[in-house]
């Protein structure tokens, strides 16, 4: 599964199809800390809101650089289940990857800044906040990226509208005074909770509700892939 995982993180990589979200990343963020410099926290939180959209495209463009011959091959190597594990991870991967960049990022550019009030938080306890919104973000993206794979739709048209409606959803759901905010993922959520007071009782919800979200569209997912090879 190991050799699996480096194939397809290699094919991502040397198509070039990688350059294309992680542009698109850097130039959201770009536009987004040009606004003027903020705290590490409540600009580590909107970053993972812009990057959640981003690091499902790109979950789904690396699941589907794959031929489908070639899955069916891998399918028949390593069994169904490797198979598709070794798909996930390999966007995980992917995504940490692009994590690192845009944590990176707002401090080439200038659009963090230390703390100016008392009450204001260091700077690492700041970027240890931004990581965490981050981290909630990644299994959440590589979900609903799965989902919108060809593996798992079988259409290209059908993958961009669940790509586009997650994407979406997770926003419009998780603005205040939402119905059922639990339907997204708590990207919104955490970017407040990273730009307000955090405390240990909101870390432990947010991440058992991205966890528990995660783990339902990856469920999904995986019964999706059961119809189509």
């Amino acid at each position: 599964m190991t050799a699996l995982l480096r194939l397809r993180l290699a094919g991502f990589l040397r198509t070039g199809r990688a350059l294309a979200p992680v542009l698109a990343g850097l130039v959201a963020l770009g536009v987004l800390y040009g606004g003027g410099r903020a705290q590490p926290g409540e600009a580590y939180g909107v970053s993972a809101v812009v990057l959640f959209p981003v690091l499902a495209w790109q979950t789904k463009v690396l699941l589907d650089v794959e031929p489908d011959v070639q899955r069916r091959l891998a399918q028949a190597l390593v069994g169904v289940r490797r198979e598709r594990l070794a798909g996930l991870l390999a966007a995980g991967v992917a995504g940490l990857g692009t994590v690192a960049v845009a944590l990176v990022f707002p401090w080439l550019v200038g659009g963090v800044a230390g703390p100016v009030e008392p009450g204001d938080r260091s700077v690492p306890l700041g970027v240890a906040v931004g990581l965490w919104a981050h981290l909630l973000a990644v299994p959440a993206a590589v979900a609903l990226g799965a989902l919108a794979s060809r593996a798992s739709t079988g259409s290209a048209g059908y993958g961009v509208a669940v790509l586009a409606l997650g994407g979406v959803g997770a926003v419009v759901l998780g603005l205040g005074g939402s119905v059922a905010p639990w339907l997204a993922p708590p990207v919104m959520a955490t970017a407040r909770a990273a730009a307000d007071g955090l405390e240990a009782s909101t870390v432990v919800l947010h991440t058992a509700w991205a966890a528990a979200w995660s783990a339902a569209a990856g469920a999904a997912y995986l019964w999706r892939r059961r119809s189509r090879p």
